[in-house]
């Protein structure tokens, strides 16, 4: 694993880089063409409604043919070329064709990456965090980057700055070695035998929750904010101080795992969850209280995160690790923020930017309790 490190971090930097842009920006690229919030909240929904889909087909072919790194290659490049669509067209049908195509593809990446790695890392995680804070930092320098390159350049220019970071991503990904095949102690255990585990249930479904309540960031937080009167470069700065208080995390992970348990870390990311979202939804025209908020995503997403990949190493390893990533994937910013996201547009439309946090605190407090009924059922004798 060591000498793919480099290449594993140089990856993550780029496609994270792209993918920060594009969650940060799009929805200022859409309404400088016309479109409505509810129309916005539809479309950027896309992104999420492809991960009800797409991780699962891409995991079933990466599990099958055992050629990850072929697979994860062919849908960068595919998403690059559906991306271009942008440059072309501006109605609202137009946009839903090229975001369902462009998600399709980008569905794959993350699940796809990360069961890679932790192939290598044959699931030990005591270097996941130094190599997946790269991603993060990625996105930083990325979102500041075009913050000042739009503010400058128009938002007219983002698809091709987005484009651009694409096909980086692309040839990094050039980089990236197969992982060994691991020898198996015997068949894998069927996959919907582990689904129908009462505590997978209710994991997943917390997982959903959280995701759910933070699509009032992904898709939101960027007109939240240019509404309450915050230039482009402040709504990059915020963006990216969320994702360094995340790399600070990610950097000192191992000791974090060492020292807490699975359950207190994901515990304590729910409910710091509830008050980040209170605090932004009370607190927008205040820049002190959004910083504060911002910096609690160290622990809403990073210490979540972390959590999560422990939790779910007991039930997915092995024969089902690119599937079980994909499930994740699938259940949390598929299903979750799918949902999450078409409620939330209806609430902003009719009660107001403002209640959309409030209601992301409530899920918290959900998710919360579906994770604590979740190891409640699991095996009291396994450390959890």
């Amino acid at each position: 694993m060591p000498k793919q490190s480099f290449n594993f971090s140089l990856f993550l930097f780029t496609h994270y880089a792209q993918a920060g842009t594009f969650i940060t920006y799009a929805s200022l690229f859409f309404a400088a063409r016309g479109m409505t919030v509810p129309q916005i909240g539809v479309l950027m929904s896309l992104v999420q409604v492809m991960r009800i889909f797409g991780p699962n087909l891409w995991g079933w072919v990466a599990d099958h043919t055992q050629r990850r790194v072929v697979v994860l290659r062919a849908t960068v490049l595919g998403a690059a070329i559906a991306f271009s669509g942008l440059f072309f067209g501006a109605s609202f049908a137009h946009f839903v064709a090229v975001m369902v195509l462009f998600n399709l593809f980008t569905s794959a990446v993350t699940p796809l990456s990360e069961a890679l790695m932790l192939s290598h890392m044959r699931g030990d995680l005591t270097h996941y965090g130094r190599i997946r804070l790269w991603g993060s930092i990625g996105f930083i320098a990325a979102v500041m980057a075009a913050s000042f390159g739009l503010q400058w350049l128009g938002v007219e220019a983002f698809p091709w700055i987005v484009l651009g970071m694409m096909l980086s991503a692309f040839a990094a990904s050039m980089r990236l070695a197969e992982a060994p095949r691991q020898a198996e102690g015997g068949p894998a255990p069927p996959l919907m035998g582990v689904l129908a585990k009462p505590e997978v249930i209710a994991f997943f479904g917390s997982s959903a929750l959280m995701v759910a309540a933070h699509t009032s960031l992904y898709v939101f937080y960027s007109l939240y904010l240019e509404q309450a009167g915050y230039s482009k470069p402040v709504i990059g700065a915020m963006w990216s101080l969320g994702v360094l208080a995340e790399v600070v995390f990610f950097y000192f992970q191992a000791s974090f795992l060492k020292r807490y348990a699975a359950r207190q870390l994901l515990m304590l990311a729910f409910a710091l969850a509830a008050i980040r979202f209170i605090a932004i939804g009370a607190g927008g025209a205040y820049l002190a209280v959004l910083v504060v908020a911002q910096l609690l995503h160290a622990v809403t997403f990073a210490v979540h995160h972390a959590a999560v990949l422990a939790g779910m190493q007991r039930w997915f390893s092995g024969a089902l690790q690119a599937r079980g990533q994909a499930l994740y994937i699938s259940t949390a910013y598929g299903i979750g923020a799918t949902a999450g996201g078409l409620f939330m547009s209806l609430c902003w439309d009719r009660l107001g930017p403002s209640s959309i946090y409030y209601v992301a605190a409530g899920l918290s407090v959900l998710g919360g309790g579906a994770a604590l009924a979740s190891y409640r059922w699991q095996d009291p004798t396994r450390p959890c």
